[in-house]
């Protein structure tokens, strides 16, 4: 971050990079800038250096109360409306502390204290009483991003108020005193974007990212039949698959099913980063999956997939570029496909700042899978990832000539010990009945298709367990129970 703002300030001022020397108290003109970068192409704001680019630092006694104030007045729609939900960091320089704002471009139009201000590169400019340069950004904004689509049948009855409440549950976890805790749901939607009014062509209503965030599962589906994310796990079945799930609902609850199936699938490594342990299974796919979400393009009919194979990962999801090519992590330059959505994820907790998920996998891929993913952007954004994992997790779980009669997986006797180890645990385990994922929490392993393939199928195959409802292999009440045997066996 430090080389970052570094760059900013030998660049200086201009069309998105704002200075405010901040010395004599917080500058209320920030407010102005916010709207004015949030209706046009976005930018960045550095408080505590002068117009000329010299670093003068904001006193340390007000940073707290800078950021206060700057957290009460920007969720305060009476300010900013509709409101804009952006964070302030501290960036030591020089002895020096810099505050540092990143406003998105927005796919709404923003007011500050009524104004509707844009920005060229003479500054902030009210353009409140020009009605052709109002229209024409009313116009920009609705054709620019399909989330904004306004549907005018759409009522609350369309929508699950209960979703609507979950959120606002996730948002005052993350905030203890954030706006929505006062908020009715109609109050909400319309505060974060979610209800629009078009003065172009008089029409008003909820919008598609409304709908693909609380709608109901019909309703969606009528308004995007197409609307659908493929999960699949082609690893031992290459030419089918070994499961699946096929994901047609809302946003919230899409989010929960990514992350349930990768739990599933995938393994979660040991990982200290520092002397304190860090689950980057989640901090990657959490970025993996919010970004199949919040950056699709909608209304194109390309389903978003993702596929683990036995070498690699694949991610694909329809795309509105603004490069095409592969992405350089080092030079990329982050643009918000869908700003509201991407802002409803963050309050929510379910997203960070713009830009943020390249970064966080670029840093934590590598240790986890081995290699560095290529990310493309284009009509199709896509990630090629190449895995090491799943041939790691054939030798350390190979049940090998422990329990089958053909040793497929050579290994050594070290790993046959921790191997044979295991099956006394699951022996002794199951002379009750117990549920696969109980016996894979017991056994600490985290791959569902890897343990039926190299634990529990060979131990049914040699009869030493057998499933407590054989007639249905994939019964969701399935157990498994170890068979007695006489001291002659």
């Amino acid at each position: 971050m430090i080389e970052k703002i570094k760059a900013l300030i030998a660049q200086g001022e201009g069309l998105k990079v704002e200075f405010k020397e901040a010395q004599g108290g917080f500058p209320k003109s920030v407010y102005e800038t916010i709207c004015a970068f949030s209706n046009t192409q976005g930018g960045e704001i550095l408080l505590g250096v002068a117009d000329n680019g010299e670093i003068k630092g904001v006193p340390e006694s007000s940073i707290s109360q800078y950021k206060k104030d700057f957290s009460n007045t920007i969720n305060n729609p009476d300010k900013i409306n509709p409101q804009l939900y952006l964070s302030m960091d501290e960036v030591k320089i020089d002895g020096c502390v810099v505050l540092y704002i990143l406003v998105p471009k927005s796919s709404a139009v923003h007011r500050c204290g009524g104004k509707i201000i844009i920005r060229s590169h003479e500054g902030d400019i009210d353009i409140t009483n020009n009605q052709t340069q109002v229209a024409r950004l009313y116009s920009e904004k609705d054709t620019s991003y399909s989330e904004n689509d306004i549907y005018p049948y759409i009522t609350m009855a369309d929508l699950r108020e209960d979703l609507i409440d979950k959120c606002r549950k996730m948002a005052i976890q993350r905030i203890a005193d954030h706006p929505w805790k006062y908020m009715n749901n109609e109050e909400l939607l319309r505060s974060a974007g979610l209800y629009k009014i078009d003065r172009c062509n008089n029409k008003e209503g909820y919008t598609l990212a409304c709908v693909l965030l609380f709608g109901k599962d019909d309703v969606i589906l009528d308004i995007l039949p197409h609307h659908r994310t493929d999960l699949i796990v082609r690893v031992q079945d290459k030419e089918r698959y070994d499961d699946r799930d096929t994901v047609k609902t809302n946003l919230i609850e899409s989010y929960d099913r990514i992350m349930a199936f990768v739990n599933k699938h995938l393994p979660s490594p040991f990982y200290l980063e520092g002397d304190i342990r860090i689950d980057i299974r989640s901090i990657l796919f959490r970025e993996i999956a919010v970004n199949m979400l919040i950056h699709r393009e909608f209304t194109y009919r390309y389903y978003a997939r993702l596929i683990i194979e036995a070498d690699k990962i694949i991610i694909e999801n329809a795309n509105k570029p603004f490069i095409h090519g592969n992405i350089n992590p080092d030079t990329n330059i982050p643009h918000p496909k869908n700003p509201i959505l991407a802002n409803f994820f963050k309050e929510i907790g379910l997203a960070d700042e713009l830009g943020s998920g390249v970064r966080k996998i670029t840093k934590y891929a590598k240790p986890y899978a081995g290699h560095e993913p290529v990310l493309e952007d284009g009509e199709v954004f896509k990630v090629d990832w190449k895995i090491d994992f799943f041939k790691q997790f054939d030798l350390e779980h190979s049940v090998g000539s422990v329990v089958s009669s053909t040793v497929t997986v050579p290994v050594s006797d070290q790993v046959s010990d921790q191997v044979s180890d295991q099956v006394e645990i699951i022996l002794k385990f199951c002379e009750e009945p117990r549920a696969l994922t109980e016996i894979m929490s017991k056994v600490k392993y985290t791959s569902r298709v890897h343990f039926m393939k190299k634990m529990i199928r060979p131990l049914i195959e040699k009869g030493l367990i057998a499933r407590t409802n054989p007639s249905s292999p994939h019964a969701p009440n399935q157990k498994y129970i170890t068979i007695k045997r006489s001291r002659d066996d």
